[in-house]
């Protein structure tokens, strides 16, 4: 082979544990994106595949967002040759009259994503950014931020980006309107669920935004600015540390779950933001440590292409996981990792020793995203119920499966008419013809009694599923009671495991189970005394639709469903740890009595994700 996809990366070989291997990092990631802009250095293009919005603004996507970590790492006093182009850039692409124009905001636009980024560095790197800039591109820069700002933006996070642009235009001693700023910043208060928690926009979703954008962006704003919005976005910070730090198992892989995980190591950036906010929410070693680790993580992964350009998709390149909204620039926003950089090597950040995650010993409830937290041995598994995402391609795979795991990832489906061949991981799959199919999408109700979850849901208005997910590690037990009025096919899938070449692995099915055992992995599932009999198959999953591995294998169990009531019930375990199967695999736990868990329903709590009240038809 001519091409080691891990050592295009240009992360690997380096430790990772100093500020100056995080410098390295950054620059060596920046770099590849030196032969790819434009003669006038306004624009980034990185390929030809498109995002939902023009070229142009794809093309400025791919010139702001390396700012994310270029700004802090020269505010930190790293040497950075380039800042000429992004001057000239800045220039060019905010002149009406130049062929490299970024184009005139005529209402909600991506443009007004990017231009936070540059807010950004602006207000941290004025000598940099706007000092270099001729009295005419100064004011056509004014300009270009006054118009933006006065378009209304998206009801989520998006609220932040222009709140980064005031913030700069203040720095800069530009007069403008204030009172929008303020209506945003009240408006950004009313996604606060509590005890640190967001959700981004009034919608039932609680995902890797609510780290790396609610609070990224205002720890920023805390240190920038002083009032009371700061104060708060402090104190929040400090209560939400204490539950996220749950989602980084102990090699620093974190949670995959929810939308733009193109980001990738985005998913430090809460972690790299306490640093550059002078915030212990933790003891400074453990901040450090989940920062470093996670970025660690991806050292080995075959994430960008032969020359270093990080891809679209996760562990490895991958258009079918995207979203509509990722361009050959998005993958930037992981520079978002890098904001430590703007903290001295003195920074108890930087100094503090290095200190482990603490390994989850029993499970934690998080009630308000929806998840139980649960140790397996390395891996963290959430069981999750309450969240969805109707607006994006893939959201039930994304939001509303049973289970997520930071070693198995979650896979995303490639043909929603192949009922025979799909992957299920974490999903009960419904059908009523064997050729199409359903899943959960969306829960009628979602609730908490102790750690075990509730939900009812309804594939089709006449089939209603009520699912119960319980904790016993390194297994899980789940629980369908499933009322029909026509007979269904079902099949219920474990997690994805790693499958080789040469058909390497072990592959067993029977009545009842169903697992596979690969080089490093197990995984399986059994049947719990379900009211229909249920045969195993170890799902030989397509290609490329695991975030993390392309190739993977998917135990399960189907069954046909007769009209009336059935119950479902199997215990589901992966594992790296093959030595451990022969006594583990025996000994999976029991199904829960039913009366037993309609009782534990009754008293339950409603999670806080499904209580949003901007829910989509």
């Amino acid at each position: 082979m001519t091409y080691d996809p891990a050592g295009a990366n240009p992360l690997a070989g380096n430790p990772l544990e100093t500020r100056a291997d995080m410098q390295r990092a950054l620059l060596g990631l920046f770099d590849p994106l030196l032969p790819y802009f434009s003669t006038g250095n306004a624009r980034v293009r990185l390929d030809a595949a498109a995002a939902h919005f023009d070229r142009s603004a794809a093309d400025l996507e791919g010139f702001a967002r390396p700012l994310w970590g270029l700004a802090p790492f020269a505010a930190g006093g790293g040497h950075f040759a380039h800042w000429d182009r992004y001057a000239e850039g800045i220039a060019n692409g905010t002149d009406p009259d130049h062929p490299e124009y970024w184009g005139t905001i005529h209402g909600r636009d991506q443009r007004m994503v990017e231009l936070a980024a540059l807010g950004f560095a602006l207000a941290l790197l004025p000598e940099k950014l706007w000092d270099p800039l001729s009295p005419r591109a100064r004011d056509n820069l004014v300009a270009y931020l006054l118009h933006v700002r006065q378009f209304d933006y998206a009801e989520n996070n998006w609220k932040f980006f222009r709140i980064l642009v005031d913030i700069a235009l203040d720095r800069l001693g530009v007069a403008y309107d204030r009172s929008p700023t303020e209506q945003y910043l009240e408006e950004l208060d009313g996604f606060y669920i509590a005890d640190g928690w967001y959700r981004d926009g009034n919608f039932r979703r609680i995902d890797h935004y609510i780290p790396f954008a609610m609070h990224f962006y205002g720890l920023i704003y805390s240190r920038l600015v002083e009032d009371e919005h700061a104060r708060r976005y402090r104190e929040r910070a400090l209560l939400f540390a204490e539950d996220f730090r749950h989602w980084f198992a102990e090699d620093g892989a974190t949670l995959p779950f929810g939308r733009s995980l193109t980001y990738r190591f985005a998913c430090a950036g809460f972690w790299s933001a306490l640093a550059f906010a002078d915030l212990e929410a933790l003891p400074w070693g453990e901040i450090k440590g989940l920062c470093l680790r996670h970025l660690r993580w991806w050292a080995d992964k075959p994430m960008t292409h032969r020359d270093g350009v990080l891809s679209i998709g996760y562990g490895y390149p991958n258009l079918l996981m995207s979203e509509n909204y990722n361009s050959g620039g998005s993958p930037y926003w992981a520079f978002k990792a890098f904001l430590p950089l703007a903290v001295g090597e003195e920074h108890p950040f930087w100094a503090s020793p290095e200190r482990p995650v603490a390994p989850l010993d029993q499970t934690v409830v998080q009630r308000h995203p929806g998840m139980v937290m649960m140790p397996c041995k390395g891996d963290v598994v959430a069981l999750v119920s309450g969240q969805e995402n109707r607006q994006m391609r893939f959201g039930s795979e994304k939001y509303a499966k049973f289970a997520y795991s930071t070693r198995y990832g979650f896979s995303v489906e490639s043909d929603e008419r192949a009922f025979a061949g799909g992957a299920f991981d974490s999903m009960v799959a419904f059908s009523d013809d064997a050729i199409h199919y359903r899943v959960r999408e969306t829960n009628e109700e979602a609730r908490l009694a102790g750690n075990v979850l509730f939900s009812r849901w309804f594939p089709w208005p006449d089939v209603v599923v009520e699912t119960w997910l319980v904790p016993s590690s390194p297994w899980h037990v789940r629980v369908h009671r499933i009322t029909t009025s026509r007979p269904l096919f079902t099949a219920e899938g474990g997690f994805a495991i790693p499958r080789r070449d040469m058909e390497a692995d072990t592959l067993v099915a029977a009545r009842g189970s169903a697992y596979a055992m690969g080089a490093e992995d197990f995984s399986g599932i059994r049947d719990l005394a379900s009211t229909v009999p249920r045969d195993g198959l170890v799902q030989k999953a397509p290609p490329n639709t695991n975030l993390i591995v392309a190739k993977t294998l998917v135990p399960q169990l189907r069954a046909t469903l007769p009209t009336g009531q059935s119950i479902l019930a199997c215990a589901v375990i992966a594992i790296r740890d093959t030595g451990a199967v022969p006594s583990l695999w025996p000994s999976a736990p029991a199904a829960p009595d039913i009366a037993e868990l309609d009782a534990l329903a009754e008293q339950s709590k409603t999670v806080s994700a499904i209580k949003a009240p901007g829910r989509l038809p």
